[in-house]
C-alpha cells in the first residue's frame, strides 16, 4: 500500500472515530448528517436546499499543500489527550494562561484587561508602530463623525422647562432598554467622544436595579414608589422619583417559548466583537431554556436561510452557531421577514413568540428603510409575535433602527459590549428579556399648581406621550418583562422657590388639591395583562409635605440622580449649573456590587476624557 493510501485511511479513521456524539459532520463542510438532526448547515454541499441555505459566503478553504518529500504522521485524538495530559503533569515549566471561559467569568470588560491578570503581561494600546513580531496592536476605530464611522443615533434634545400653569400634565410611555449604557460604556472605555444623541437618560437609569418593593398580588403586576429628594446642582428645585417593579418569575413558571434567533451573518459582523460575540451570547441562552422551549435560527447576508429547524436541544443549537461564518451584503428586511415566517409557523398559542436580531443594523440591500421596517414589525407585534433587538459592533452601528425596531416589535433593545453584558441580558435577566408581564403601560404626572411651578422630566424624549392617549386604549406603550424595573426621574420647582422661567405679570390665583392635605402631585399609570384588551389603572399621590421635608439623596435616591447627572452632563444639559463628573462621581459613592462600582470607573473615565466646565453652564 502506498504511503499516501495508508495516510488517507488514517485521516478517515481520525475523523469517524474522534466525532463526538450525537452528531458527525464531514470534515470542512459542517454537514449535518444524521437525518434526525435539526442543523441544517448546507455549506458546501450539492444537496443544498434554497429555502435552508445560509445565503453568506463562508471564509476560502485553506490552500492545500503542495506536493514534496514531506513526511506526514497523523495521531489520533482519542489517543493524544492521555499522552498530553502526562505530559503536562511531568512538566518541570510552569505555564500561566487564561482560557476564553476564563473571560467569560472574570469580571473584565474586554480580553485585553483578562490578559493583564497574567504576571509579566502588560498591554499598551498607544505602541507606536511596533512590528508584528512584538504583538498585535489592535487599531483604534474612527470616531463617531469621522468619514470611517457610519454609526447612526436618533437622539433627542433635552427636554425644555414647563409651566405648571400652562401645561399640568405630563405623559409617556415607560422604556425598559437598556442600550444606550452599555454604548456609552463601550465609547468611554476605548477613550473616545459621547456624542449626546447617543445617550438616553432613561436608559442609563434603568440599567442598574434599585430597593423597590414586589409586588403583592400578579393581577397587579409592579409596584409603584414614589418620593422626593433635595437636587444636588440646584437648591431651588426637588426630584421626584417614580419608580415601578415587576413581579418575578422563573423558568419553571413562565410559559413555553418559541423563539427565532435571527443572526446577521453579512460580512460587516466578521469582526471579534460581531459575529463571534453573538455566537458566545445566543449560546448562553440556549443553557438557560427548558424542555418545553423551543429554538429557531435564521440567517441572512446577501439573502436569508434557516440553519436550524425548530429544537429544544442545547447541543443542535451550538452546533448551529458554530457553522456560522460572515461574508456578503446585508438583507436583514428580508430575515426578518423569514424570521417571521418561522415564528408563525411555529406559533405557541398562550405562549413566549419572539424574535431576537442580533445585528449591528447595517441592512444595505433590499428593504432597508426603517419607516418600511417599522410597518412590517407593527404588523406582525399585533399577531402576537414580538421582536427584541440584540446590538454589536461600532463602526457601521446603526442604533437608531436597532431602538426603534425594538419599541415597535413590544421588544426590549439590549447592546451587547462584552461576554459579561451577554450573561447579563440573556442569562441573569432572561425572565424579563422574554415573558411580559404588563402591556402599553403608560405613566401621566399631573401636577398642582398651588404648589408646584414648573418642571422638567430627565429624560424619555423620544417616549412622550399626547396626554388624550393616556385613556386611549388603542395607543401602543411600552412593555415590562418579568422583574424589569422602571424610574422616572422629574426635577420640579416649588411654588415659594424661584424657578427657570421668567416671573409672569399676570399669573391666576390656583386652588388646592383636592385632598385635605395639600397634593402636590397625582400620580397614574395604565397597563394591559397579557390577553386583555381594556387597561387597569392605578393611582398614587404626592403630597405637598414630601416636598417640604425632602432632605438630600441617601442611597438607591443618590445612586439614580448621579446616573441620571451623568447622562445629562454627556449629553450637555445646561441645566446642571456646572455639576461636574467628580461631584457626580462622590454622589454616586462606592459599592461592592459589580455594576456599579463600574459606574464609578466610567465616571472617572469620563472626567479624564471632558473638560471641566464653569458653573452656571
Amino acid at each position: 500500500m502506498s504511503r499516501s493510501a495508508l495516510l488517507i485511511g488514517c485521516f478517515s479513521f481520525l475523523l469517524t472515530s474522534a466525532a463526538p456524539p450525537p452528531f458527525a459532520a464531514q470534515h470542512g463542510s459542517r454537514v449535518a448528517l444524521q437525518d434526525r438532526s435539526p442543523v441544517r448547515c448546507h455549506d458546501g454541499d450539492d444537496r443544498r436546499s434554497p429555502s435552508y441555505a445560509p445565503a453568506y459566503a463562508p471564509p476560502p478553504p485553506t490552500p492545500p499543500a503542495q506536493p514534496g518529500d514531506q513526511e506526514m504522521v497523523v495521531t489520533g485524538v482519542r489517543a493524544s489527550l492521555p499522552n498530553s495530559q502526562s505530559v503536562k503533569r511531568n512538566s518541570s515549566v510552569v505555564v500561566d494562561a487564561i482560557s476564553a471561559e476564563d473571560v467569560g467569568a472574570l469580571p473584565d470588560r474586554s480580553v485585553t484587561e483578562s490578559l493583564q491578570r497574567i504576571p509579566g503581561v502588560s498591554v499598551n494600546r498607544n505602541v507606536p508602530s511596533a512590528p508584528m513580531t512584538q504583538g498585535y496592536v489592535a487599531p483604534q476605530p474612527e470616531p463617531y463623525g469621522a468619514p470611517g464611522n457610519t454609526e447612526r443615533y436618533d437622539g433627542a434634545p433635552v427636554s425644555s422647562i414647563l409651566a405648571v400653569s400652562a401645561q399640568p400634565i405630563s405623559t409617556f410611555s415607560v422604556d425598559v432598554d437598556t442600550g444606550a449604557y452599555s454604548n456609552v460604556r463601550r465609547m468611554l472605555t476605548q477613550r473616545q467622544a459621547v456624542p449626546p444623541e447617543a445617550v438616553r437618560t432613561e436608559e442609563m437609569i434603568n440599567y442598574f436595579r434599585y430597593d423597590y418593593p414586589r409586588p403583592t398580588a400578579r393581577d397587579v403586576p409592579f409596584s409603584v414608589t414614589t418620593n422626593v429628594s433635595k437636587t444636588p446642582w440646584n437648591p431651588n428645585t426637588r426630584l421626584l422619583r417614580i419608580g415601578l417593579r415587576g413581579y418575578d418569575v422563573s423558568a419553571k413558571g413562565r410559559p413555553a417559548a418559541n423563539l427565532v434567533f435571527l443572526v446577521d451573518v453579512s460580512g460587516s459582523m466578521g469582526e471579534p466583537d460581531k459575529l463571534p460575540l453573538v455566537k458566545q451570547a445566543l449560546s448562553l441562552l440556549a443553557d438557560r431554556l427548558t424542555p418545553k422551549d423551543k429554538v429557531s435560527i435564521v440567517v441572512y447576508a446577501g439573502a436569508a436561510g434557516i440553519v436550524l429547524d425548530p429544537t429544544s436541544n442545547p447541543a443542535y443549537i451550538k452546533q448551529a452557531l458554530a457553522c456560522l461564518d460572515a461574508g456578503g451584503s446585508t438583507a436583514g428586511g428580508e430575515g426578518i421577514q423569514l424570521a417571521y415566517q418561522v415564528a408563525r409557523k411555529n406559533f405557541i398559542q398562550g405562549g413566549i413568540n419572539r424574535i431576537m436580531l442580533a445585528t449591528d443594523g447595517d441592512f444595505n440591500v433590499g428593504i432597508s428603510d426603517n419607516k418600511t421596517l417599522e410597518e412590517m414589525v407593527k404588523r406582525q407585534r399585533d399577531s402576537g409575535i414580538t421582536l427584541t433587538t440584540l446590538g454589536f459592533g461600532e463602526g457601521n452601528y446603526n442604533e437608531a433602527m436597532m431602538e426603534r425596531i425594538a419599541d415597535v416589535g413590544n421588544g426590549n433593545y439590549c447592546y451587547i459590549d462584552s461576554p459579561q453584558e451577554a450573561r447579563k441580558v440573556l442569562d441573569d435577566e432572561l425572565s424579563a428579556t422574554l415573558f411580559t408581564i404588563a402591556k402599553d403601560v403608560k405613566v401621566q404626572v399631573e401636577f398642582n399648581p398651588a404648589q408646584v411651578k414648573e418642571y422638567r422630566l430627565i429624560g424619555y424624549e423620544n417616549r412622550a406621550l399626547a396626554n388624550e392617549d393616556f385613556n386611549n386604549d388603542a395607543v401602543d406603550a411600552g412593555d415590562i418583562g418579568a422583574g424589569h424595573q422602571v424610574t422616572a426621574l422629574y426635577e420640579i420647582v416649588p411654588t415659594e422657590n424661584t424657578g427657570w422661567l421668567p416671573e409672569r405679570r399676570y399669573d391666576a390665583s390656583m386652588p388646592v388639591g383636592p385632598s385635605g392635605a395639600p397634593e402636590a402631585a397625582y400620580v397614574k399609570l395604565r397597563y394591559k395583562l397579557p390577553g386583555e384588551r381594556d387597561s387597569r389603572l392605578i393611582t398614587q399621590p404626592v403630597f405637598a409635605r414630601q416636598i417640604r421635608m425632602a432632605e438630600m439623596p441617601v442611597g438607591d435616591m443618590a445612586f439614580i440622580t448621579a446616573v441620571a447627572a451623568f447622562g445629562q452632563r454627556l449629553r450637555g444639559d445646561k441645566y446642571l449649573n456646572g455639576f461636574d463628573f467628580l461631584q457626580i462621581g462622590q454622589l454616586a459613592g462606592t459599592s461592592g456590587d459589580y455594576w456599579r462600582s463600574e459606574f464609578g470607573r466610567l465616571v472617572r473615565l469620563a472626567d479624564a476624557q471632558y473638560p471641566r466646565r464653569p458653573r452656571g453652564d
